[in-house]
């Protein structure tokens, strides 16, 4: 167990790198004026020239470097070590300005939301994703560890082409339409709910459905065939010879063998669902960070967009070595 977290550790860097490489250049690539504002204006030729030396953008290995020197923690590390930090701080004092913010992982000012930085902006909205994200997990297991158990104990019945005709909708349908049907029927047509608010739990339970039901239609598929198997197994014989109640054989014996796809699905699933809700978050105006990149990849705000993937990146990695743990701790003969 020691050496596959040491080993996942290790490589999480590098892939961190080869994921920060491919982002940015494909970013840098895309056309468009990160200084551009929203209304169209741009500032005068010689105060843009300024601003793109200042933050690097007339140089993409410049602007690689120095972002990743920034929010890597190296020039934090670097400036304190070499008393530069402080030196800073004395002239700011000098001078009867404030010093500086330093932060151990900066990553950088936003180009789209004046006076902001990207750590701002994420410390404000990542924490609405991932409350999202947690409940519309919390949903999609209980609804499809049921779904699928109830399949699983009668196939081919009634219930079970009903769980698995709702199973193939989940999957098909995007979430905008699912979103934008549930906001006609629950806050237009029945008055419950809300439309574009937050903070309540109300405001919350809508779009956690919506972005539930895709994971909610893959765990009860999962649930179903591996219970299936289960139930077929000689040790469910051997319980149900020994006169083990049905519910015991279900979620004390079957379950948990049945429950190990699940597991491993759960990994990415749960990182997706709690930073990869953009859709969701623009269908119902959610303030999370969902919302934050869209509106940087539109505007080409490379800080946001950098900042957001490494976080994103980081979240799916630290999430699918829990998996792998929990999956070890599940079932000891996993290697």
């Amino acid at each position: 167990m020691t050496t596959l977290i040491a080993r996942r550790l290790v490589q999480m860097p590098l892939i961190l790198a080869v994921i920060y490489t491919l982002t940015l250049t494909l970013a840098w690539l895309v056309p468009g004026n990160p200084l551009e504002n929203p209304e169209g204006r741009r500032p005068p030729p010689e105060v843009q020239a300024a601003m793109q030396r200042q933050y690097n953008l007339d140089s993409f290995p410049r602007f690689y470097l120095s972002y990743l020197e920034n929010a890597t923690g190296v020039r934090y590390v670097r400036e304190s070590l070499s008393g530069e930090a402080g030196r800073r701080a004395e002239s700011a004092r000098a001078t009867g300005q404030a010093p500086p913010v330093r932060r151990l992982f900066d990553l950088g000012p936003s180009l789209h939301y004046r006076d902001q930085r990207v750590n701002e902006i994420v410390a404000s909205s990542l924490p609405v994703s991932i409350t999202l994200g947690a409940l519309a997990i919390l949903i999609a297991l209980a609804v499809g560890l049921g779904a699928g158990i109830v399949g699983a104990v009668r196939p081919n019945s009634a219930a079970d082409l009903a769980t698995l005709a709702v199973a193939l909708v989940g999957i098909s349908l995007p979430s905008f339409v699912i979103g934008t049907v549930l906001l006609l029927v629950f806050p237009v047509w029945l008055g419950i709910g809300s439309v574009g608010g937050w903070g309540q739990l109300q405001d919350m339970v809508l779009p956690a459905v919506t972005l539930s039901l895709p994971f909610a239609a893959y765990i009860a598929r999962l649930t179903r065939m591996g219970m299936i198997d289960a139930l077929g197994a000689d040790y469910i014989r051997t319980a149900r010879a020994k006169g083990v109640p049905v519910r015991g054989i279900l979620l004390k014996h079957a379950l948990k063998n049945a429950f190990l796809p699940v597991l491993s699905y759960l990994g990415p699933a749960t990182a997706y669902a709690m930073t990869g809700s953009f859709v969701v978050e623009r269908v119902f105006n959610v303030p999370g960070i969902g919302q934050h990149f869209v509106n940087a990849v539109q505007n080409k705000d490379l800080f946001l967009i950098m900042g957001v993937v490494l976080i994103f990146s980081t979240m799916l990695i630290l999430f699918n070595l829990a998996v792998d743990v929990l999956y070890r701790w599940v079932d000891p003969r996993i290697a």
